[in-house]
């Protein structure tokens, strides 16, 4: 790697689950870096994760796998439902260890995102900072913040989101200069919008499917509605939920949302939508019961996503526009795109996280090998990381179809959740491990022993009871 005089110095814009990650192995790495994100605080978004056995390896090598663990509960099964109907397939995830070497685990977001930012010293993160201007000079970039303050680094990564302010600069100079691809000027395209939340720590005894040992995954399909809705259990006795409503066309947020100009997030902050869609859906019936008072079979009852939503603070649920896109720039000079800035997946399969992680693995990987902080250097890590990076983030972009129509209602999301839902074993058991198969480490710290009993490992694919 380079001297200890010539390690690059990077700034990090977005304290995202990505931006984050990477500063946590900047960390161990001993490379200098700072955080600028531009809220005060970050509210992620209060949903579950399916993590699998690479990310879990990644954890064990950052010496974070048994606080993971700790706020975390394994997965069983998940089952696909029609409202009122019983489910109509059920998803088997109990192979997953004896084949990877860990078995799948669902954690609440919020709860991950805190665990990450423990890795980091406060005075490297700068809340309340929003970039707004980026400037490249021969040998460094420097970036100016909304109070006019200028910090001045070797490397910039934009981490900060699908409507990254880091991409949306870069993609301005290269369009002046006739450099950035006609693909790459579109809009982001999303033809699915969502409603996420989680319940406050409920009554186990009331509900008694929190009691059970491990988590459950329960996907309905609204009767009469264009509505999917999702539910999780976590290790804090909470139900995680999340609504998906396909869109008859696909659209993008410059078309549909003239009014909202900050362009910062893809969450809807007009409370009015967040409320309508409460109520369209709110008579969902879920596959999950409730006990009665008098504590007999006779008198449960099943829930409604409504009586969920009565048991969310609203300040906490949140609507969100599902985009899909795979952007073929993802560094020009010394300023790099990481995560959702540069690949924006749906999360039917659970890939855009891991995805994001991945990248700063392999980000970090390079920097901490980086000859030289030169501009020739530094160009050809970025295209180092670009070319590791896009083909498992091209296969992810397919998965995530898969998964967009799984939970989908129509023709073709009836004809794949009948094909996941009858595989013989033996398929299911190498789909496990296919989904798994990418598996990058941290090349800098010490590798925990393999697990695997056979091949495989990664995280959100479906497949078969």
């Amino acid at each position: 790697m380079t001297t200890t005089n010539e390690r690059p110095h990077v700034l990090i814009v977005g304290a995202g689950l990505g931006g984050l990650f990477l500063g946590a192995l900047l960390e161990k790495a001993n490379i200098p870096y700072t955080i600028f994100e531009r809220a005060t605080t970050v509210k992620p978004l209060e949903s579950a994760m399916f993590i699998m056995a690479p990310m879990l390896t990644l954890f064990a090598q950052l010496e974070i796998l048994d606080e993971f663990i700790a706020i975390s509960k394994e997965l069983s099964t998940f089952s696909t439902n029609r409202e009122s109907e019983g489910p109509f397939s059920t998803l088997d995830y109990s192979a997953m260890e004896a084949i990877t070497g860990y078995p799948g685990y669902i954690v609440s977001r919020p709860m991950f995102y805190n665990l990450l930012q423990k890795q980091i010293p406060a005075t490297k993160i700068l809340f309340g900072r929003r970039v707004t201007n980026i400037l490249e000079m021969e040998s460094k970039v420097m970036v100016q913040t909304a109070d006019n303050r200028m910090f001045e680094g070797d490397i910039l990564v934009g981490a900060d989101g699908a409507y990254s302010t880091v991409r949306q600069r870069m993609y301005e100079t290269l369009k002046q200069q006739g450099r950035l691809p006609k693909t790459d000027q579109k809009d982001l395209p999303f033809s699915c919008s969502c409603l996420v939340g989680q319940t406050r720590s409920l009554d186990p005894e009331e509900f008694p499917v929190l009691k059970e040992e491990h988590s459950r995954y329960f996907l309905t399909l609204a009767h009469d509605q264009p509505y999917s809705v999702a539910v999780f259990t976590t290790k804090q006795n909470t139900f995680a939920w999340m609504i998906l409503h396909r869109l008859e066309k696909s659209t993008s947020k410059a078309s549909t949302e003239q009014q909202f100009k900050t362009n910062e997030s893809t969450e809807w902050s007009n409370p009015h939508t967040t409320t309508v869609m409460c109520d369209k859906t709110r008579n969902v019936v879920l596959p999950i019961v409730r006990a009665g008072e008098d504590g007999g079979d006779n008198s449960n009852t099943t829930l409604t996503i409504g009586e969920l939503f009565d048991r969310t603070d609203k300040e906490l649920i949140s609507k969100v526009k599902l985009e899909e896109k795979i952007f073929t720039t993802w560094s020009a000079g010394r300023t790099v795109l990481l995560g959702d800035a540069c690949h924006k997946l749906h999360p039917a399969a659970g890939q855009g996280a891991v995805n994001t992680i991945q990248d700063a693995v392999i980000l970090a990987n390079l920097i901490y090998t980086l000859p030289s902080i030169s501009n020739s250097s530094i160009t050809n890590m970025f295209k180092a990381y670009q070319d590791e990076r896009m083909p498992a983030v091209q296969a992810s972009y397919k998965s995530s179809q898969i998964g967009t129509k799984i939970m989908s209602k129509g023709f073709s999301g009836a004809v794949a959740r009948f094909i996941f839902g009858h595989l013989p074993d033996w398929l299911w058991r190498l789909q496990l491990g296919a989904a798994s198969r990418y598996t990058p480490s941290v090349g800098f710290l010490k590798k925990p022993e393999s697990k695997k009993e056979e091949r495989g490992g990664g995280s959100g694919h479906f497949g078969k009871r």
